[in-house]
């Protein structure tokens, strides 16, 4: 893999594109697919949950991706290897729960509107499906008798450094936010030690009282840090999905981030859609292609864009075939055999990754 080709230098010309399978989802089948599709698009990272089945089934679709190459994307030749990164969590957030509820408590004469809201399909007759849930809580409000309720879980450190080496991360991403200060200096102690074998390390936060101070509290505990800093703006978590209104939260936050000037990228996350590129543009928030031609320091500028909740849905109609059945013993489903269906998941992918990608291609490399 060239540099020029390389996810960092997406990232130094603002065009990273990051897909989040999500820190809690462990379906496998559509996270091996997605990862596929993805992949083929040219994605520069692929976010995964810290559980070394999930890790599996993402190195296994990057090394079948590398087996294919290209589809005729131009932004992704020649193709490159996304990195892989896990996410971890150092206390409580929405991102690490899962729905739960004994189905045999329901009312009979139950709608059941929690099965309809699901954005997973993650709830049926036998309950939550453990696997598809990643958190996003809409079932919650939702449930006639407040039946539903989360378990939570939070990333046990010393469990999570030697994963780092033995899975071939690429990346971590630390989800916190204000007033976890105590619980990151812990979970930071314990992945430090291995920190110099990550190609690029990411803090999520969301918006919240003093948030500046507390990032920058955060820059000076990590530093000097041997590989890049991403600041991910967590504007309105796993909501993309919902309506193209939900990127103004994590736009109006990466403006809060970018404009405090702390060392590192600062990507969009929470609430991207297909809307997100173009109020970027609209705002001036994203390098052009032509800003890269000259010698002078580009002004302050969001570096990418991760997709979570949007990516997955976008690619649902192509990955309905794929996963309506995954039960055991049944080998888990495989995009690549399905020729039609690959084309066509890549294709609505590269519709989401081309949004950043497109304009930064050079004549020569279009064919």
């Amino acid at each position: 893999m060239t540099e020029q080709h390389s996810p960092l230098q997406s990232l130094r010309e603002g065009h990273w594109f990051k897909l989040i399978c999500g820190a809690s989802f462990q379906h496998l089948p559509a996270i091996r697919n997605l990862t596929l599709a993805y992949t083929l698009a040219g994605a520069d990272c692929i976010d995964v949950a810290a559980d070394p089945a999930v890790i599996l089934a993402a190195q296994e679709a990057l090394r079948v991706a590398s087996q294919l190459g290209s589809f005729g994307m131009s932004w992704a030749r020649p193709p490159h290897r996304p990195w892989l990164m896990v996410s971890l969590n150092d206390g409580e957030d929405p991102h690490f729960r899962k729905a739960a509820f004994q189905p045999d408590r329901c009312p009979v004469e139950c709608l059941r509107p929690c099965e309809t809201i699901c954005p997973a399909d993650a709830i049926d007759h036998r309950g939550v499906l453990s696997d598809r849930c990643y958190g996003c809580g809409r079932c919650l409000p939702i449930c006639p008798i407040q039946h539903i309720t989360t378990r939570t879980y939070v990333s046990t450190p010393h469990a999570i450094a030697p994963l780092i080496v033995e899975a071939g991360i690429d990346a971590i991403e630390i989800h916190t936010q204000p007033g976890h200060f105590e619980g990151f200096q812990r979970l930071w102690a314990a992945i430090k030690p291995e920190i110099h074998h990550l190609k690029l390390l990411a803090i999520s936060c969301p918006d919240g009282d003093e948030l500046i101070a507390y990032l920058q509290a955060l820059a000076d505990l990590i530093a000097p840090l041997p590989c890049p800093l991403i600041w991910q703006t967590d504007g309105r978590p796993m909501s993309g999905d919902i309506g193209m209104g939900t990127t103004r939260a994590t736009v109006k936050l990466g403006q809060k981030v970018l404009q405090a000037g702390l060392p590192g990228y600062v990507q969009l996350a929470g609430g991207t859609n297909h809307h997100t590129v173009a109020k970027l543009r609209s705002l001036n928030l994203l390098r052009s292609p032509q800003s890269q031609q000259t010698r002078s320091v580009p002004p302050p500028h969001i570096a990418g864009i991760a997709y979570g909740s949007y990516a997955r849905t976008l690619l649902q109609p192509a990955l309905e075939i794929m996963e309506s059945d995954t039960q055991l013993p049944k080998p888990i489903p495989q995009l690549e055999t399905e020729p039609a269906q690959l084309q066509t998941a890549i294709h609505l992918a590269a519709s989401l990754v081309g949004q950043l990608k497109a304009p930064h291609v050079t004549p020569a490399a279009v064919p």
